[in-house]
């Protein structure tokens, strides 16, 4: 699933491919294990969605008629291609976290829902009017009616001249599973989850972060080639011990074409140090996460993710802020090795205007 951001997805396209000052000390031990040192006098506290009905049942209905809003606008925007800004500003949600929470809250994936309604628009159209194959096409926001064939024939298993002379579909792709399983996702129980991946709140003060920007980041070897340069760029300059290694993405791999998904490999430190070639500096912003530790192979990390949007975020009082999630290495001299990971998932959250009053 990381509208963004996780090793579960570069994982799953290298498989089909092969197949400061203001920084305090460190940041706090109980989150980042691998610091020892660590000495952050920030807040965090465990959160319960259990323990708060009201809040629950109020952020239920708050993200549903968001996605409502938006399903509202998809139904009446069919007949062209609405962007991702668009339906996020709709939904008065982050870009960056959209895609997960639709899904969450609608069971589907935003593009098999928009895909599922044109053709059931055009299959209407088809069976009860008599514009030609071309206009609906076009009226249900395909770029031609030869897109629009292959679109529906493998939706519908028949081709729309098929149907509209028969007005029969036997069989239906589309009346399948649409929001299926991860590839890597665990098969777990609500209960088992909730049990697995605690989630706490933890609120991280401005840090400067020094990273390497990984295009066609779907290849994993380019990944990992960036995260061993940090960490030999990070001994070098003597900060490695006390530094917070993590990888984050500013695209999402629902929309960015994989050769322009971009991931990038960051270390925190509050010691001074110069960026070396191909390196960048930034000042991360003050923001407050919900935090889960997962330890164990690409699958448990996944099964985090999903659980963290899809049943956590959504039952809370909290929406996501506009930043990326983070990946936080709490074994960074295994960092290179992924066939087990000791990790943070922390997506950056905020309390909606709506609940604040």
């Amino acid at each position: 699933m990381l509208q963004a951001i996780s090793f579960s997805i570069i994982f799953l396209n290298a498989k089909r491919a092969s197949s400061s000052d203001t920084l305090d000390d460190e940041w706090q031990p109980d989150f980042w294990m691998s610091t020892a040192q660590g000495q952050l006098g920030y807040i965090y506290e465990t959160m319960s969605v259990e323990s708060m009905p009201s809040a629950k049942s109020h952020a239920n209905s708050e993200y549903s008629q968001r996605i409502n809003r938006v399903i509202d606008y998809l139904r009446g925007n069919l007949d062209r291609q609405v962007k991702l800004k668009e339906l996020a500003k709709v939904a008065c949600l982050s870009e960056f976290h959209f895609h997960r929470i639709f899904g969450a809250v609608s069971g589907e994936t935003l593009n098999n829902f928009t895909n599922r309604l044109r053709l059931e628009k055009a299959a209407r159209l088809l069976r009860y009017s008599s514009q030609s194959v071309t206009d609906i096409a076009l009226d249900c926001g395909f770029s031609s009616s030869a897109t629009f064939s292959r679109a529906f024939r493998s939706g519908y298993e028949t081709s729309p001249s098929q149907f509209r002379k028969s007005g029969e579909i036997k069989k239906s792709k589309i009346c399948k599973e649409l929001f299926p399983q991860d590839e890597y996702g665990l098969l777990m129980s609500a209960e088992e989850k909730r049990a697995a991946f605690p989630v706490r709140l933890l609120d991280i003060p401005e840090r400067q972060v020094a990273y390497i920007r990984v295009t066609n980041a779907f290849d994993m070897d380019r990944v990992l080639a960036a995260v061993k340069t940090m960490i030999e760029w990070a001994k070098s300059q003597d900060i490695f011990s006390r530094g917070i290694l993590f990888g984050m993405t500013v695209d999402d791999p629902h929309v960015t074409p994989q050769h322009l998904y971009r991931y990038e490999v960051c270390l925190a430190s509050s010691l001074p140090f110069k960026c070396s070639e191909g390196m960048s500096k930034l000042k991360m912003p003050a923001m407050r996460y919900a935090v889960i530790t997962v330890s164990g192979d690409i699958h448990k990390v996944a099964t985090a993710w999903d659980y963290l949007y899809r049943d956590w975020l959504v039952n809370s009082a909290y929406e996501p802020e506009h930043a990326p999630a983070l990946e936080v290495f709490l074994d960074k001299e295994s960092a290179t090795d992924w066939s087990h990971f000791e990790l943070e998932l922390c997506l950056p959250v905020r309390k909606p205007a709506e609940m604040q009053s």
